[in-house]
């Protein structure tokens, strides 16, 4: 198992439990909460890698940037959580 891979499925479970699809926003500084504090700057740095890859939009803000997940790619983003679930 992948410690990235999972942390980039732990990033986009909280997004969905929050249900954070498309036009709801949430600020990227808020995925890394729940990270212990040691891992937080690595998981910020998945968070452009789940942008390329479509997983999530990104909505520029006054007060930083927000992101939500891609509708469009629901099933794919489903999918994905569903081979770390367990260890969630």
């Amino acid at each position: 198992m992948n410690n990235k891979s999972l942390d980039e499925a732990k990033i986009l479970y909280k997004l969905m439990r929050l249900g954070k699809w498309e036009h709801a926003y949430t600020s990227i500084d808020n995925l890394v909460k729940g990270f212990p504090r040691h891992k937080r700057g690595d998981v910020r740095k998945l968070i452009p890698k789940l942008i390329k890859r479509g997983f999530l939009h990104v909505k520029p803000t006054a007060y930083g940037r927000e992101v939500s997940l891609n509708i469009r790619k629901k099933k794919e983003i489903e999918e994905f959580i569903a081979t770390y679930v367990e260890y969630i």
